[in-house]
């Protein structure tokens, strides 16, 4: 069996960086990880009418945690140090190719979500259908800034 090459550089760079650590892979952890971003995006969904920030954060959540079970898989976990960018990192390293048009729109919320949890007051707020854009439902909602495309519903579609 081949091992998996794509990405090694920058997985080896962020472990000698201390963002990643190894930890003993397991496809359980990963799966009970699955199970949190799921119930996240459930959550989301109720959320979205009455409080589109806190759903907002949610289905982002869901999405860092479906990224993060892929590294619980391989035995990978970041570390405070290296928080939820070193999870895309890590993750788009390996797959930005055949998926990267899937992982690009994670950086994107992650990016919406730090400007709703630390509003300036020019950051426009998070409305109902922004989340429903998020979560893949009503196919016409508005994207936050420039997003080109739908895909990140598939991040969110576990």
């Amino acid at each position: 069996m081949t091992r998996w090459n794509q990405g090694r550089s920058t997985v080896d760079a962020l472990i000698a960086s201390g963002g990643l650590e190894r930890v003993p892979a397991s496809r359980e952890a990963a799966e009970a990880e699955l199970v949190r971003a799921r119930t996240h995006v459930g959550s989301a969904r109720q959320l979205a009418a009455t409080d589109p920030e806190g759903a907002y954060t949610l289905a982002y959540d869901a999405a860092r945690r479906a990224l993060a079970a892929v590294l619980q898989n391989q035995g990978l976990r970041a570390t405070s140090r290296g928080g939820h960018t070193v999870i895309y990192e890590a993750v788009r390293a390996q797959l930005d190719r055949p998926l990267g048009s899937m992982l690009r729109p994670f950086n994107r919320m992650r990016a919406r979500r730090n400007e709703v949890e630390y509003r300036s007051s020019e950051a426009p707020a998070v409305t109902p259908e922004e989340v429903a854009g998020r979560l893949g439902e009503g196919g016409g909602a508005p994207r936050a800034r420039g997003e080109d495309g739908p895909e990140h519903a598939a991040l969110l579609k576990l």
